[in-house]
């Protein structure tokens, strides 16, 4: 018996997509506004032109203002040619990749009831009949591509926002470091808004056209729907590990001979590996995150929705409180553009010191608000009364339980962002002991590091500790989907601050290969490194999410696959226990392999472009930007594709020939295992690259002590920077993929593992 909710059907029909069109409208409105800089020479045709343009000329001391324009337009051009031309290199094999695997798809859950298209009976209810197993195997298969999809455009689409906009950054950068924050922190806010709003959007569509087929079988409707956050996932791994792998060749390659070797500063234009650590940032930092926080929201749907498919709202076919988690996605858009609108209109930032804090209180706000918003939704879309599954029995739940479960995943996200904020940021202790240890060489600098990013796994473990534990008391494995989902709710802000540090960085870059003044690089480099934090900030999020979504994906494999409890004494679980928790380390030594070989390349390349081409020192002949950045495009494309069949193949193996049982214990050891390097490995990165930057500002008395650029100190912070690259950028961004890809990829497979797995142990 169905029980009414304040908010009717209807509301709920119309309140989800019409949020998610004003996510859209209003990230057209950020991305017009950040168009209205414009990439050509200012023309002073009235007394108010010739007035702008004289204070920038005085602001670029003299150097003349239209070929730093021109300058900027030309390289920014050359940012985006790259990055475009790369992605849709990446994008044509893992187009291969995507279509294979459909099929497999088809074929596995095609496979479980011998292709037959009779109607069979349910898996919960076995007095109902539901949709044929066919069926599934088509629409799993459908709702698959289209995640895959919306990944890739996710990506694609905030690559070229971020190239958009890196050198109408640099140029605001002339009118004060305000002006440039608005620009970079804008641009971030048009992907944020657009991946949260197009992820929602298209979940919501498919959700509504499945339904005009399977019609009354829920459990059948959302079972296929999780296809939509393994195509998500799997497109996001390519990405993150491709991109990451690019970025870091160029960038090691860039720092190694440019900064250690030949004493330039970073990104001068005299480094023939400079164009490609720029395209880097674009192709890995940017792409690479959009698809991975786009597949962390699909999954933690699909994860929510599957349970909830099973529970009274799906058996008492309650629209509205089966639509919650969406409910929450659409209420934080709204939360997320109110939080913009501070950062943009209400207070302005006007110097260095206030761009840190402007960001942190996007956090707070949006958190502040979204307590509220999550308030409202669970008042006005649940019944007062409802069961939640919990393994094979249905538990009572109240409203109030639920709205806790969804707070305290919103609020531990806050805590793992103020922990990483704490441990990566140069205004703290930790960095600043890093950066001093560089006095005694880089040896102690990366015990230092290395130790930091250990320390900084305890309290985000707490934190994700204590929300498994309290939503699991109050809804089971719903409850830990939704608590997922609460700290994904804020993804739009989330993204916009994560966006904003490799804009920044790029802005950076070209204000030094366009030869403009020192002062336009201080501001820049200040803008970098508050950005370095905030994507370090952006990964913990990430990270955090991905724990507490595998858990609740590995909850419905357990019900899906029928397992009734997950015995770790059985040698069957506790083998795949051990072999999961080796999974990370085996991928993390692929993936910094892969950026050691690629880096290697790079750095011969550059050597010897230093060494054979004359008056390339000097600054009068160009490098050969083009052979760099073809070396990054190969590396990239080549080491991609082992990590990604590791990732890939390894539930399909256990599945088969092992059975659901080793499985779950795979899944379980890969997760508590993952989440662990994942923190450290990004923290000690962004903690070696911060105290690097720290020493190059000279910004305090002790700074400028370790310093200045050049100085021994300076020199042991760039090799702790190079070494950390790869942890933070390819390695550790990539593991929460790892993490939960496997778990919806078992869920996906689970009704074919249940009825025909475990080969190996029939034989025996």
């Amino acid at each position: 018996m169905a029980v009414e909710t304040i908010l009717p059907d209807l509301g709920t029909e119309i309140l989800i997509p019409v949020c998610a069109v004003v996510g859209i409208a209003f990230a057209l409105v950020q991305w017009l506004i950040v168009s209205k800089v414009k990439l050509v020479p200012e023309v002073p045709n009235s007394a108010e032109g010739k007035c702008f343009t004289d204070s920038l000329l005085e602001e670029e001391e003299g150097i003349n203002e239209r070929s730093i324009v021109h300058k900027c337009a030309e390289i920014q051009a050359a940012i985006s040619e790259g990055a475009t031309s790369f992605l849709f290199t990446e994008y044509r094999y893992v187009g291969i990749f995507m279509v294979a695997f459909a099929v497999l798809i088809f074929v596995f859950l095609g496979s479980v009831e011998g292709f037959s298209t009779k109607m069979q009976s349910c898996t919960y209810d076995v007095t109902k009949l539901c949709k044929p197993a066919l069926a599934t195997a088509g629409f799993s298969t459908i709702s698959f591509i289209l995640g895959a999809i919306t990944s890739v455009v996710s990506g694609f689409l905030g690559m070229k926002i971020a190239t958009y906009a890196n050198a109408r950054t640099t140029l605001e950068a002339r009118k004060g470091v305000g002006k440039a924050f608005i620009v970079a922190f804008r641009s971030g806010a048009v992907m944020g808004f657009l991946l949260a709003a197009n992820g929602l959007l298209v979940l919501y569509i498919v959700i509504n056209l499945f339904k005009l087929y399977y019609g009354d079988d829920w459990e059948g409707l959302f079972e296929a729907i999780t296809g939509y956050g393994l195509g998500g996932s799997s497109m996001a791994l390519f990405g993150r590990v491709g991109g990451g792998i690019y970025t870091k060749a160029a960038d090691v390659g860039a720092d190694l001979v440019g900064k250690v070797e030949r004493n330039i500063p970073e990104d001068d234009p005299r480094n023939p590996a400079v164009i490609a650590d720029n395209v880097g940032d674009n192709v890995g930092d940017i792409a690479g995150m959009g698809s991975d926080l786009f597949g962390s929201y699909a999954e933690s749907s699909c994860a929510a929705l599957v349970v909830a498919s099973i529970s009274s709202f799906g058996i008492n076919h309650e629209f509205t409180a089966m639509l919650y988690p969406l409910l929450i996605s659409s209420i934080g858009i709204l939360v997320c553009l109110l939080t913009t609108l501070f950062a943009t209109d209400f207070f302005e930032v006007q110097n260095v010191k206030e761009i840190e804090p402007a960001l942190k209180k996007q956090l707070i706000i949006s958190t502040a608000l979204m307590t509220v918003g999550i308030a409202i939704v669970s008042w006005i879309a649940l019944p007062s009364s409802f069961t939640i599954y919990n393994f094979g029995v249905q538990k009572e739940v109240k409203i109030w339980q639920l709205f806790l479960c969804v707070a305290v995943g919103l609020w531990a996200g806050l805590i793992i962002g103020f922990v990483t904020e704490y441990y990566t940021s140069n205004a703290y202790s930790p960095v600043k002991d890093v950066a001093d240890s560089c006095r005694t060489g880089a040896a102690t600098n990366v015990i230092f590091g290395l130790a930091l990013g250990y320390k900084s796994v305890i309290i985000p473990i707490f934190a994700i500790a204590i929300s498994i534990f309290v939503s699991f008391t109050f809804a089971a494995m719903y409850g830990i989907a939704v608590a997922a989902l609460g700290m994904l709710s804020t993804i739009a802000t989330g993204l916009a601050i994560d966006a904003y540090g490799p804009i920044s960085d790029n802005a950076g870059g070209i204000a030094e290969m366009a030869g403009m003044s020192h002062r336009i690089r201080e501001r820049t480099d200040a803008l970098d490194a508050a950005g370095n934090t905030t994507a370090a900030i952006g990964k913990g999020f990430a990270i955090g999410s991905a724990a507490l979504v595998s858990l609740a994906l590995f909850g419905a494999f357990v019900s899906r696959a029928a397992i009734s409890t997950v015995d770790v004494l059985t040698p069957k679980v506790f083998i795949g226990l051990i072999v999961g928790a080796m999974l990370p380390y085996w991928f993390s030594a692929m993936t910094m392999k892969s950026v050691g070989s690629a880096a290697l390349k790079m750095v011969e390349e550059v050597r010897r472009q230093f060494n054979t081409i004359p008056g390339l020192m000097e600054g009068t002949t160009k490098p050969d930007y083009a052979t760099c950045v073809k070396i990054s495009t190969d590396a990239s494309i080549k080491e991609m594709i082992p990590p990604g069949a590791l990732v890939m193949l390894t539930p399909l193996i256990v599945g088969i020939f092992f059975g659901v049982e080793t499985l779950s214990g795979v899944l379980a050891g890969s997760l508590v295992s993952g989440v662990q390097i994942a923190i450290s490995a990004s923290n000690t990165g962004g903690a070696w690259d911060n105290a690097k930057k720290y020493i190059e500002a000279g910004a305090s008395e002790h700074a400028k002590t370790l310093g200045p650029k050049g100085s021994d100190a300076h020199k042991a912070a760039v090799i702790g920077d190079t070494v950390g690259d790869p942890l933070k950028d390819t390695s550790g961004p990539s593991l929460n993929i790892l993490i939960k890809l496997m778990a919806v990829e078992s869920l996906v497979f689970a009704p074919f593992f249940a009825a025909h797995g475990g080969l190996l142990f029939k034989i025996f």
